[in-house]
């Protein structure tokens, strides 16, 4: 099976959440990811499945000839690729690593698939429903946006780590006081300049209306020293990183999140019933975040500001009403179960799975190997993410 997946957290982690579910079922993953940071950081210890580095590039204004490039590089990496190994099913999780393997994939004559989590389909998935043999969605509404033939309701995946816990003992986990509420400032994987920018300018207020308040702030990696600086001047106690990769941890320590509304981050939510507050990326492709983030408050799930009306004392008030009100939260998250889709990994991965199955493929009987991996005899393991460029 081949699952591309990388270029934001958005993209990766729900793609890692079905490959997870298809190694547990016997099956050879090869996980096709992108060059960023984000993506090297988060699959650096996954052995119990192949990673390859694909050399794409995102589309964007003023470089559509690298993209091009990239697009043409990433193609014949992924035909050599399959030359050695012809996946049985590829699955694209969107963005601009997965086009080029899905079209690699068809030449072998591979089952092709795509995933996508949002409202609006992004530009990437939107053309690939034309090729592939069936879409899977996040949210009902994408569906009059792609061109599959076979169109299913999924939900978006999560990683198995994202489940309720301890709160308290996530808390002390993360070295916070565990009787005390925490909100949780999160922009994406790789953070969000205009969030931290609005939370810094509130700080002062919220220090003196609640000073007892904690907070877990992900900054991304441009405006770290800022905001660390902005909260040990008011002396409240933060915990501010750049990235963060134990993210269980942190959600489930939360009383409240301030976060954009990647459809990754709201399934995780949902999954937590985590109430949030959401301020979508304005710039974001077809809008697609006010989208999702509308999609959430219309149903009681969320809060949304939009950040071109936003002000420091707007989302001040939203913050102390949220924590200081059980009630309103407690609505919340029932209204969150609605949106919860639990199985979403698992399946997917068994409609992969049984479409190998049905073309009369040999899939090997299911084995540990010496590390305790699940998987088939022949699986591959490796320590360290593979250039494919350098294979």
């Amino acid at each position: 099976m081949a699952i591309a997946c990388g270029g934001t957290g958005g993209h990766l982690f729900p793609g890692l959440a079905v490959a997870t579910q298809l190694v547990q079922r016997g099956c050879e993953v090869t996980l096709l990811v992108s060059p960023k940071d984000i993506d090297q950081k988060a699959v650096k210890k996954r052995a119990d499945m192949q990673i390859v580095t694909l050399p794409a590039v995102g589309l964007q204004r003023g470089n559509r000839i690298a993209f091009l490039r990239g697009f043409c590089q990433s193609y014949a990496a992924a035909k050599r690729l399959f030359k050695a190994q012809p996946p049985h099913t590829a699955l694209a999780m969107g963005g601009f690593t997965s086009a080029p393997p899905i079209l690699a994939a068809r030449s072998f004559g591979a089952r092709t698939y795509l995933h996508e989590s949002n409202t609006i389909p992004g530009r990437a998935n939107r053309w690939l429903s034309r090729v592939v043999d069936q879409a899977f969605i996040g949210f009902p509404s994408a569906a009059a946006r792609l061109y599959a033939r076979k169109v299913t309701v999924t939900g978006t995946p999560i990683r198995s780590q994202i489940r309720p816990r301890d709160v308290a003992v996530s808390r002390t986990a993360l070295g916070l006081d565990p009787d005390r509420p925490v909100v949780v400032v999160m922009g994406g994987s790789q953070g969000a300049s205009g969030i931290n920018e609005l939370v810094v300018a509130a700080l002062p207020m919220l220090a003196e209306a609640s000073p007892a308040l904690q907070w877990f702030h992900l900054t991304g990696s441009a405006d770290l020293e800022r905001v660390q600086r902005a909260y040990a001047n008011l002396r409240l106690q933060a915990k501010v990183h750049p990235f963060f990769t134990d993210m269980e941890l942190v959600l489930d320590a939360a009383t409240a999140a301030i976060s954009r509304a990647g459809a990754s981050s709201l399934a995780e939510f949902a999954a937590l019933r985590l109430p949030a507050i959401l301020i979508p990326f304005p710039f974001a492709t077809d809008d697609h975040q006010t989208s999702n983030a509308r999609a959430f408050a219309a149903t009681g799930a969320a809060l949304l500001l939009e950040q071109a009306t936003a002000t420091p004392q707007s989302l001040a008030r939203m913050i102390l009403d949220l924590v200081a009100d059980a009630i309103v939260r407690s609505e919340m998250r029932s209204a969150l179960a609605q949106w919860d889709s639990p199985h979403a990994a698992e399946e997917i991965a068994e409609a992969l799975l049984n479409a190998a199955n049905a073309r009369g493929l040999p899939m090997e009987p299911e084995t540990l190997n010496g590390s305790g991996i699940r998987g088939g005899r022949n699986a591959k393991k490796t320590d360290d993410t593979t250039c494919i460029q350098c294979r």
